[in-house]
């Protein structure tokens, strides 16, 4: 049987019971960024050389393209189905370019296989220009070094040993960044505020924390998401302190009423402003149980079998009806009477989720019940 699991999640209980404030606030920093202010991927395909015979094969016939092309670069002309490259291999290059990064700025690549290469351990990253998503023409930066991949495969007469993935890796500040992102989030003096998950009411709230620490400044939320800040021409001098105090600014973020159900590891996470209408449940069931016992017969003398003992199977059946427990549900005000209340029927996760629906259904709980 499962154990029962249920996690309070903004609000309600803590692991001691007891029981936190509803009206606790955030920052905004936490819940929102600033639009401009992004990192954007980085992706590249590369070379790595220097591998001991754990390379690409001419199964992959990309990687003896590569290599002519880098060869014809240098002035040696080869045919691409002449090589045999087992110390080399065609890979992915990927990074993230933070916002406002400048020429001369290092960041970490991941790299990973692309053929049929055994091992990436000890290879090294040749030169790769790295591009943006949007354009093929510019490289915003370049990558290449030595490769950590965190784990090892080894092999000899037949038997290997490997720990972690071997077909990937990394190189920290392994990039340079060559272009910068045109990065700026100050348009016509107005700064525009980007909610990471959209709601109406916490949109508001926002615009209220803004225009309470600031009144002087026109705030407005043009939607769910977007909050429009214009500040006055006396800020504009230093807009980095100024989004420096608007992301410290504490405001409330409203939480839907939802219910998560993880059936595979019986988990459940309820919200804070889940509510039940009075309700009453019936939980209950019959265990049938049916047990095979085998014995021998061993038949009187002088019978017609000549007294040869004979195979008996019995079968017992026992029903059992465990007694039904019928709780009262009244009108809760928070998720913790809603946990306790549930909690004294002493049901299993998978019956909890039944229950849950079942009130749903019934109308009595306000609540979105999401199974993963």
């Amino acid at each position: 049987m499962k154990k029962l699991i249920i996690l309070l999640a903004l609000g309600g209980l803590t692991a001691h019971g007891q029981e936190l404030s509803t009206s606790q606030s955030t920052r905004i920093k936490d819940i929102a960024t600033i639009r401009g202010a992004r990192s954007n991927q980085l992706t590249g395909l590369g070379i790595v050389v220097g591998l001991e015979g754990t390379g690409d094969t001419k199964a992959t016939p990309q990687l003896q393209q590569a290599i002519a092309n880098l060869m014809r670069k240098a002035g040696i002309q080869v045919e691409p189905a002449q090589m045999s490259l087992k110390n080399s291999a065609i890979v992915y290059v990927t990074g993230e370019l933070p916002p406002f990064a400048q020429p001369g700025t290092r960041i970490d690549v991941n790299v990973s296989s692309l053929g049929d290469a055994k091992s990436l351990q000890g290879g090294t990253l040749l030169q790769t220009p790295l591009f943006g998503a949007a354009s093929q023409e510019i490289a915003y930066a370049v990558a290449a070094g030595p490769l950590s991949i965190g784990g090892f495969n080894f092999s000899a007469g037949g038997s290997s040993v490997q720990k972690n993935h071997v077909t990937a890796g990394r190189i920290p500040d392994g990039a340079i960044v060559e272009h910068a992102v045109d990065s700026e989030f100050l348009t016509n003096k107005q700064l525009f505020i980007q909610l990471m998950k959209s709601d109406f009411t916490t949109a508001n709230n926002v615009v209220e924390s803004i225009n309470k620490a600031y009144p002087d400044y026109a705030v407005r939320a043009l939607d769910s998401a977007t909050i429009r800040i214009s500040a006055p021409d006396v800020k504009m001098f230093d807009p980095v302190r100024f989004v420096s105090e608007l992301e410290l600014l504490p405001v409330k973020v409203d939480v839907p009423a939802v219910i998560v159900v993880n059936e595979r590891t019986g988990t459940i996470v309820i919200g804070e402003n889940v509510r039940l209408r009075p309700a009453a449940i019936a939980h209950g069931g019959i265990s049938v149980t049916i047990t095979k016992t085998n014995t021998v017969s061993q038949p009187p003398p002088l019978t017609g079998n000549n007294g040869t003992a004979l195979p008996v199977e019995n079968t017992e059946v026992k029903v059992k009806e465990s007694p039904a427990r019928i709780a009262f549900l009244d009108g809760m005000p928070t998720v913790a009477d809603v946990v306790k209340a549930l909690n004294l029927l002493g049901v299993t996760p998978r019956d909890l989720i039944s229950i849950l629906q079942a009130l749903r259904q019934a109308g009595a709980l306000q609540a979105q019940i999401e199974v993963q």
